[in-house]
Formats: structure tokens, C-alpha cells, sequence
């Protein structure tokens, strides 16, 4: 059984235009996806909706301390934020988030799937025949 959790939290992009404006956003965890959580935009316009999925443990360890390379960086801010990078053809974006939060959002994704558990809600014979079709 596939069960998850989605939070709607307020996010500022602090190297952008207005640093002090909030952006609505989400939090998501799938244990279909066990390793993974998605922080995802709402569309700009007619774009699609921007999402970006990255490790739940690069999210975890980034509360400590800086994590990730390449496209995903995570690392504590100032005052209580925690702020993950994101970058993408050239492109980067700092968005700030409330570690408080970020926290809260793990402990019920961790309360979802254990850490060190996420192997037991794979389904590999599902991966495999969508692979193989």
C-alpha cells in the first residue's frame, strides 16, 4: 500500500528580485518513491509546474550541513532557514525554507517510511515490468 504526505509551505528565493517575498509551494513524500522527496512550484502562466526530486536523505542531512553537488545542494541558512539550490541548464535558484518546517515534513516522512526501511516499500517487479514494456 503506497501512502504519503504533501505540505504547502512558504519559500523565498533570496538572490532573486524580491528576497523578502513569499512563494507558495510543496513538500511532497511518496513511499512509492521511498528515497525521494519532491519539492515542487505552482506554473507560472502556462508553464509547467517546476518539481524537483532529489534524495530524502540529502534533505535530512542538509539540516546539519552543506550535502549534494551538481544540481541539488542543501545546507543550513541563517536564522532558522535552510536553503537548497537548485540548478539546471545554466540556470541556479537559492530558495529559503524554514528548517522548523523541513523538519516537521521529515519526522511525518520518516513516521510514513523508517529511515533505513525504504528498501522494504520498493516494488521491484512493478519497476521491472515497466521497464521491460
Amino acid at each position: 500500500m503506497t501512502v504519503a504526505t504533501s505540505w504547502s509551505i512558504a519559500v523565498t528565493l533570496p538572490e532573486g528580485p524580491c528576497p523578502d517575498l513569499a512563494v507558495e509551494a510543496q513538500l511532497r513524500f511518496d513511499s512509492a518513491s521511498p528515497y525521494a522527496v519532491c519539492l515542487a512550484f505552482p506554473p507560472l502562466g502556462d508553464d509547467d509546474r517546476a518539481e524537483w526530486t532529489f534524495a530524502r536523505e540529502l534533505l535530512d542531512g542538509g539540516r546539519y550541513g552543506p550535502v549534494g553537488r551538481g544540481d541539488v545542494i542543501v545546507a543550513p541558512g541563517p536564522a532558522g532557514r535552510l536553503l537548497i539550490t537548485l540548478r539546471s541548464l545554466g540556470a541556479r535558484a537559492v530558495v529559503s525554507i524554514s528548517a522548523g518546517v523541513v523538519t516537521a515534513f521529515l519526522l511525518d516522512s520518516f513516521r510514513l517510511v523508517p529511515a533505513g526501511a525504504e528498501a522494504d516499500h520498493l516494488d521491484i517487479d512493478a519497476a521491472l515490468a515497466r521497464l521491460f514494456s
